[in-house]
């Protein structure tokens, strides 16, 4: 991160940031020279995006690929030196204000001069009108974007001029701020509106830091003739030609980070493509895996519609049960009933037989008696007196009978 980019950034937090404020998403977090979290207040939740893995970055996305997060959740969105890397920014700029909770504001940095930096590609600068550029995109996508400021940073000692602006998606309330950027750092082509109504242009200016001290290096050319040494045109020439040196040897530092970045970025693909394979094979591995899943699922499915078969008859058999057991206990009271009725038939047939077996006895005594007599009758019969008898007693019957 360039000097200007660092000081852009710091102020943002520095009259932008509100107490209720608590989570940050950053786009192109990979730390080269520096960082916008550096500049996080105290207790934030940082979450910082870029295309590869390394220092600063807690999640890696492919550009172009929707951000993990859900709609409305965070509250301020930063992106500082990525959007000129960006093949479709406009798209992108779409993705940070979806993540925007309504009301939450997004911090754009991004260059409008200077050196090609590719990483890996370097495809835009972003002049003044930028900002009502992207919120007039916005709008035409159904989404309500306010420019709150934006400006073009006068050239630092690195040589860049940075474009910088301040959204607001729309919400409840009003834009709070302490003060506006362009009010503490150099700037020029100043849009402000924060009041709410349409921006208001300041400091506007038409030529590049670039093209002023081309013109006075030309100017001074011409004044000086071939520009003789200790005159005031060769002392400017000198003074410019200074000022050239030390951009040309920003420029130097700047390519030379440049250069360690893109050494770093390559690394980083490297890692990227081998952690894409394993994740590949991971995704092979997964895809086997649900197809495991999906006949196991139809088997548990299978099993689940036998179990419910099965649950039916056993309801089935439960209530035929259910039934045989209230007619076993219908039954079983008629055969109390019977058994009752047995045993009253029992009594009186033990009675009965008891009776009996008297008569019987009964009976036999009688005969016995009768047996008794009878013998008696004939020993009588059988007897000298019965038979010596036997005239006088049929005296005594023909008498009886004449009587």
């Amino acid at each position: 991160m360039h000097d200007t980019a660092h000081l852009h950034g710091r102020l943002f937090f520095e009259l932008y940031w509100q107490p209720e404020f608590r989570i940050v998403a950053e786009l192109g977090s990979y730390d080269v020279n520096g960082r916008l979290r550096d500049h996080a207040p105290p207790g934030v939740r940082w979450v910082g995006f870029d295309m590869a893995p390394g220092p600063g970055v807690d999640v890696a996305v492919a550009p172009g690929a929707a951000l993990p997060l859900a709609d409305g959740s965070v509250d301020v969105a930063v992106t500082s030196s990525a959007f000129e890397h960006d093949a479709a920014f406009w798209q992108t700029f779409l993705e940070l204000v979806r993540i925007l909770r309504p009301g939450g504001l997004l911090y754009l940095n991004a260059p409008s001069n200077h050196v090609v930096h590719r990483f890996p590609l370097d495809c835009w600068r972003f002049y003044p009108d930028a900002g009502l550029a992207l919120c007039g995109w916005a709008a035409r996508q159904g989404t309500a974007v306010m420019l709150a400021e934006s400006f073009v940073g006068r050239q630092g000692g690195e040589g860049w001029c940075d474009f910088v602006a301040v959204f607001r998606k729309a919400g409840p309330g009003a834009l709070q701020r302490r003060g506006r950027i362009a009010d503490h750092a150099p700037a020029v082509n100043i849009l402000d509106g924060g009041e709410g109504g349409p921006p208001r242009r300041e400091a506007e200016r038409a030529e590049t830091d670039e093209m002023l001290a081309i013109a006075a290096l030309r100017a001074a050319v011409v004044e000086a003739g071939a520009g003789e040494p200790g005159s005031a045109a060769g002392q400017a020439i000198a003074a410019l030609q200074a000022r050239l040196a030390e951009h040309e040897s920003a420029e130097a530092i700047s390519q030379a980070r440049l250069a360690t970045r893109e050494r770093e970025l390559e690394a980083a693909g490297e890692r990227l493509a081998e952690r894409e394979a394993r994740l590949e094979a991971a995704g092979q591995a997964l895809a086997a895996r649900d197809a495991a899943l999906a006949e196991a699922l139809k088997r548990l499915t299978g099993c689940e519609q036998d179990l419910a078969m099965r649950d039916a008859a056993l309801t089935d058999a439960r209530a035929r049960l259910a039934g045989r057991e209230q007619d076993l206990a219908d039954l079983s009271a008629r055969l109390a009933g019977r058994e009752a009725e047995v045993t009253a038939l029992l009594a009186r047939q033990a009675a009965q037989d008891a009776a009996l077996a008297e008569a019987r006895r009964d009976a036999a005594a009688q005969a016995a008696a009768r047996a008794a007599e009878e013998a008696h009758v004939q020993r009588i019969l059988a007897s000298r007196s019965w038979r010596i008898t036997a005239p006088l007693r049929a005296v005594l019957t023909r008498l009886g009978r004449r009587a």
